[in-house]
């Protein structure tokens, strides 16, 4: 039976998938956020009810509680530091209150997979003390406990991807060896959908884990066999885990804060003890650690760059900033952003008529001196041109790159097909803005593959950059013409 939920952290990563999984159910959901403009470009978002406030606001979540019969409390903060503890449990507190003045039937928690007697750091903790916290108030709280999330763009992934990619030969720390039960993130959506029909788990605390039990260095040798990689792992006595969070930190794109409580938790095993969550959710079936990986490459292994996941770098932002250089899924990402007081047509004519005999409008030699090294060294280069000077299609070469998305007036997706260490795409936007003006987007992608790979990003960074500003500029300005003619 459809049911009216409200789902906190919807802009996070756990959230972020939740709220399409409960769409797809038939369930009316009401996002709770601190900002609604974070939404504003989630492909589900006019389907959702915004309400907007704040957990350490008491008034703003009775309000958003109205008429709610489940709340997903998927709060918490991500530095991990004693004030963020503290804010945590505050709002965790205030959360159970409003629940309960608000007449919410339920409040469906997802924590962290722990040992609470052990040396926990201040993050672990309060994640620890968020669900008792919870579970003080008169509103039954459904707590779902896991351990690492193997998933693209979750942390685990990022970290495994990286360091595996990057680095050929590892002097592990103690950590490295402790056991641990991943978890793949569908299944983790899998148990929070399927807890709003089944009674039995009201009150419950549901320890969650996927079918392998395995080290972290198990997990890294198990990556590298699926990338095709050859690594050496050199055992070491020591713990370190604030040495390897800044480790890890140097040689790959994740901050030390955010790894930090990562590798804390690996300090000591963190895996399944009871059988609960089989007995309570029997048609779930935990992936094993190998086919979780799997999955969470396979954007990669498809040759497919999913907008979603992009889109989220633009709503975390909370303005337009007119340049961006991130990463995520494992992904480089240096996007482009200029608003143009022009409709949306004219902008798209502009960029979807790039190459071939027009060639690319800025410092075209440059393209034509990659061309012919690609050639070189057994690409395809430049000169296959394109079919017409101003039709597109999917599926056609454009020059070194293959078109593989097209939306008229909006979007072309080109993916590379020249010689690189990774794989690469170009992607140009023409976002209809309220006021009439269009938001031209380009974003250049890259999926580095091993040691060459980020080499190669980074070192032709500066040259890329160079050559990507000046294009964005050109391409405005021929939508300008083109609005003119």
């Amino acid at each position: 039976m459809p049911e009216h939920v409200l789902v906190t952290g919807a802009t996070g990563y756990i959230g972020g998938r939740l709220v399409p999984r409960l769409l797809e159910a038939g369930h009316k959901v009401r996002c709770f956020v601190r900002d609604s403009g974070r939404l504003r470009d989630y492909s589900w978002a006019a389907q959702v009810e915004i309400a907007q406030g704040d957990a350490l606001d008491a008034n703003s979540l009775v309000n958003a509680m109205q008429g709610i019969t489940t709340s997903y409390y998927l709060i918490h903060g991500v530095q991990g530091d004693r004030a963020d503890a503290g804010r945590d449990l505050n709002a965790a507190s205030n959360f159970a209150s409003a629940a309960e003045m608000a007449g919410v039937q339920r409040i469906i928690y997802f924590g962290e997979l722990v040992d609470p007697t052990g040396d926990l750091s201040p993050y672990l903790r309060s994640r620890n003390e968020t669900g008792h916290v919870l579970r003080l108030g008169r509103v039954p709280v459904t707590e779902f406990r896991a351990g690492m999330v193997v998933g693209s763009g979750s942390v685990l992934f990022e970290m495994l991807r990286y360091t595996a990619e990057r680095q050929p030969v590892f002097i592990c720390p103690r950590w490295f060896f402790s056991i641990a039960q991943p978890i793949a993130i569908r299944n983790v959506l899998d148990y929070l959908t399927a807890a709003l029909h089944t009674p039995e788990s009201l009150g419950k605390l549901i320890e969650i884990g996927g079918a392998t039990r395995l080290t972290y260095a198990q997990m890294l040798l198990a990556y590298s066999r699926e990338r095709g990689l050859q690594r050496i792992l050199i055992p070491s006595p020591f713990y370190t885990p604030r040495l390897s969070a800044y480790w890890v930190h140097m040689v790959t794109p994740l901050h030390w804060r955010v790894l930090l409580p990562l590798i804390e938790g690996l300090h000591s095993e963190s895996v399944v003890h009871d059988d609960l969550a089989r007995r309570l959710f029997p048609a779930i079936q935990p992936f094993d650690f190998q086919t979780a990986l799997h999955l969470a490459l396979g954007r990669l292994s498809n040759d497919d760059v999913e907008t979603s996941w992009s889109d989220a770098l633009v709503v975390t932002q909370g303005d337009n900033r007119p340049y961006t250089l991130t990463t995520t899924e494992g992904m480089m990402l240096e996007r482009r952003r200029i608003v143009l007081q022009l409709p949306a047509a004219p902008v798209f004519c502009a960029y979807a008529g790039l190459g071939g005999e027009r060639g690319w409008l800025y410092l075209n030699w440059t393209w034509q001196v990659r061309g012919w090294i690609d050639k070189l060294v057994g690409g395809v280069g430049l000169r296959r041109g394109r079919r017409h000077p101003d039709d597109i299609r999917v599926g056609e070469a454009l020059d070194f790159w293959r078109v593989e998305a097209v939306e008229q007036d909006r979007l072309m997706r080109l993916r590379a097909e020249m010689k690189v260490p990774g794989k690469a795409w170009l992607e140009f936007q023409s976002i209809p803005q309220s006021d009439g003006s269009t938001l031209l987007t380009q974003s250049a992608y890259f999926a580095p593959r091993g040691l060459a790979g980020f080499l190669y990003w980074y070192l032709l960074y500066p040259i890329h950059g160079f050559i990507f500003s000046g294009l964005i500029r050109k391409v405005a300005g021929r939508a300008q013409q083109l609005a003119q003619a």
